[in-house]
């Protein structure tokens, strides 16, 4: 039983309780059955935006996984809706579901260029790497009205802050001139998350991310304007988008990516829940397969948080994709890392007086 359909362009239709709440809710099965009957096709669910009146932007991370120590995330939830997605749990930590709140509920960092002004000017700074878009995608959607993202990226140009990116989004194209200013230091590198060549399981994976084609004209036009760029196979799903490993790296190449990189996909909380009705809503066929071919890169289990394995997973099949996906980044010229961004061009931008206009300095 598939159940009824659930909002149209959302990764998910359900909203499971929140693991730290004492309360859940059940759905009325006859309040299911009537909108089944009353949208076939499925309805509409708008985007609710809320403002993050955020404190600081810019939060340290420590895992021996990661390369960089610092985040950027202008949004909280993500509009794209990507089914998979990991941040989905840490959202259940704002009092809300992991479900559909997470893509239709959008916390948005209103004042996050002023915020980030502020501590780029900080004398504690030292120009660390940042990464962007580690728990949200900083061009979503609602990116497009608001314009947090671009704002922010103005600050970083003017800082040069060194600045490592990753995308789903074709709307980062819009910034490319913010983007080739960094890259004229040297100070950015962009990730293009690639999940499939087909538009169709791309859809229902990311039903609102950019198409396939598209994400490959970002890797194109932004490589052509002197940024570089990497693929970013991710999540690798074992059993559904595993195979396509080689072709995807073979049209990144083409399109004029300098690195590639992949991961596996991780279920921690509520992820899990939702991954599995989304194998029973979209490939019924094939979910138990996929799930036990998960397991078999999981030691037996369908997630693992522990450092050094939560990223590739262990096991025989787990090895094996790695070996394809190295076999084929060395043919193609893919294997190599991108320069990291680079930290000594840094320099605090210029203040900002009380009515929100830019202090020019005596000594710059």
């Amino acid at each position: 039983m598939k159940g009824p359909p659930g909002p149209r362009g959302r990764g998910t239709g359900s909203n499971p309780a929140n693991r730290f709440e004492g309360r859940s809710l059940e759905a009325d099965p006859s309040h299911l059955e009537e909108l089944a009957n009353r949208h076939p096709d499925g309805f509409r669910l708008a985007t609710e935006v809320i403002e993050d009146h955020c404190r600081t932007v810019l939060n340290p991370i420590r895992s021996p996984d990661l390369p960089f120590r610092w985040t950027f995330n202008p949004y909280r939830g993500c509009e794209h809706g990507c089914i998979y997605c990991y941040a989905r749990a840490d959202y259940e930590r704002l009092g809300h579901s992991a479900g559909l709140d997470f893509e239709s509920r959008i916390f948005a960092k209103i004042a996050a260029p002023t915020v980030l002004r502020r501590e780029l000017r900080s004398p504690k700074w030292q120009g660390d790497i940042v990464s962007v878009s580690g728990a949200t995608d900083a061009w979503q959607p609602v990116e497009r009205n608001l314009g947090i993202t671009r704002r922010s990226l103005e600050v970083f140009a003017e800082a040069r802050q060194a600045i490592s990116i990753v995308t789903k989004s074709r709307l980062i194209l819009r910034d490319i001139d913010l983007l080739r200013d960094l890259a004229d230091h040297g100070a950015v590198t962009v990730a293009v998350s690639l999940t499939s060549l087909d538009k169709t399981l791309t859809r229902d994976l990311e039903p609102r991310g950019s198409a396939p084609t598209e994400r490959l004209q970002v890797i194109r036009e932004l490589t052509q304007a002197g940024v570089p760029v990497q693929v970013f196979v991710a999540p690798v799903i074992p059993g559904l988008n595993d195979e396509e490993i080689p072709a995807i790296l073979e049209a990144a190449a083409k399109a004029g990516a300098r690195g590639a990189s992949w991961m596996l996909l991780r279920l921690p909380g509520a992820v899990e829940g939702l991954f599995r009705e989304w194998l029973e809503r979209h490939r019924p066929a094939r979910a138990t397969k996929i799930l036990h071919a998960l397991a078999d890169t999981r030691g037996g289990r369908l997630n693992d948080d522990r450092f050094g394995r939560r990223f590739r997973g262990e096991g025989v099949r787990a090895q094996f994709t790695a070996h394809l996906f190295e076999i084929h980044a060395r043919r193609l010229g893919l294997d190599k890392p991108l320069p990291k961004p680079n930290t000594k061009a840094f320099r605090p931008p210029r203040g900002q007086d009380a009515s929100g206009g830019i202090q020019e300095e005596l000594f710059f």
